[in-house]
């Protein structure tokens, strides 16, 4: 009879992490930029503010101190994640990233969008005029360089690990939090400075302190929309996310070959940006002995952790292969 046996193999395939390293360096170079653009902004900003009192230049100070906190919390997620699995964490810490990012998300949304509405709305009921407006112009232009390095280097780094799917895509399927969040964040401060720089300027050319009031409450609902796709999207993995179909297609085609007839049913999570868990239960003969079983099982692992990688962790279940009336209820 045959001996139904559960095998868990974590061991790495030799070169697996090729693709998982150069995913987590392009990841922190892309979050230390952002930090130290963002940090030197800030203090400029608020400077330009205190000079000029615009509310776009205190806007965008506000958005940089919220970007910055924000960068630093990913360099944390990325340094917890690394932490050794426990016996109350046995799958490790791998999602502190998730956590990390969806506090992100809160953080532009509430600090970042927030702020700047209350800011926006706040100078149109007061229509405070600019001083020194030139001093805003020369910052923010100084911002839009120096923001635009940030995003150079996030795309650079996102488009080593996005392979052919499309910019919209790889922010909605990335399982690696932190590029898809420096990418939308360096996007957002650009825009965010565009729109100061408008409102700073439209309010100079028409003497009416209205512009600056309209550029900061563009601020804030540009940061709005980010904070909430982000916020969408790192739900998603904190909840536990599956593999992608195309990832479990090679899976399942990895798993079926030697002795194994086929796939009865599969589930999949990705338990960190770089390490899936598969649990399947798969099909032998009813008179293939244990040790052929074991052998079935440790090959069908290899095979998989050959085709993806990241599937570090593997649950096989070898089961008849029944038809539907035979099948015991689950």
């Amino acid at each position: 009879m045959l001996l139904t046996l559960l095998r868990l193999n974590i061991s790495q395939h030799s070169g697996i992490d090729e693709e998982v390293a150069v995913a987590a360096e392009g990841s922190t170079r892309a979050v230390v930029a952002a930090m130290l653009a963002n940090g030197g902004l800030a203090v400029a900003k608020f400077i330009g503010y205190g000079i000029t009192g615009s509310s776009s230049m205190l806007a965008e100070a506000v958005h940089s101190v919220a970007d910055t906190s924000n960068q630093g919390l990913l360099l944390l997620g990325m340094r917890t994640s690394k932490r050794v699995a426990s016996q109350q964490h046995p799958f490790g810490y791998g999602r502190d990233r998730y956590f990390y990012s969806f506090i992100v998300a809160l953080l532009l949304f509430s600090l970042g969008s927030v702020f700047a509405l209350y800011e926006g709305i706040h100078k149109l009921e007061s229509s405070e005029a600019l001083t020194s407006p030139l001093v805003a112009v020369v910052i923010l232009v100084v911002g839009l360089v120096l923001e635009s390095f940030s995003l150079r280097t996030a795309v650079l780094e996102s488009a080593k690990v996005k392979g052919d799917a499309s910019w919209w895509q790889f922010i909605r399927q990335a399982t690696t939090p932190e590029l898809p969040v420096v990418l939308l964040e360096d996007i957002g401060a650009l825009l965010g400075l565009v729109l100061a720089l408008g409102g700073v300027g439209f309010s100079v050319l028409t003497g009416d302190p209205i512009w600056d009031a309209f550029g900061t409450i563009g601020i804030g609902l540009l940061l709005g929309v980010i904070a909430i796709i982000l916020i969408i999207e790192t739900k998603s993995l904190l909840i536990g996310e599956g593999a992608r179909p195309a990832e479990l297609r090679v899976i399942t085609d990895a798993l079926v070959g030697g002795e194994v007839q086929r796939v009865i049913h599969i589930k999949t999570q990705y338990v960190g940006p770089d390490e899936l868990l598969v649990a399947a239960k798969i099909a032998v003969a009813a008179s293939l002995p244990s040790a052929d079983v074991v052998r079935a099982i440790d090959e069908a692992e290899s095979r998989v952790r050959d085709a993806v990688p990241q599937a570090r962790m593997i649950y096989l279940e070898p089961d008849l292969d029944r038809t539907p009336s035979e099948a015991p209820a689950r």
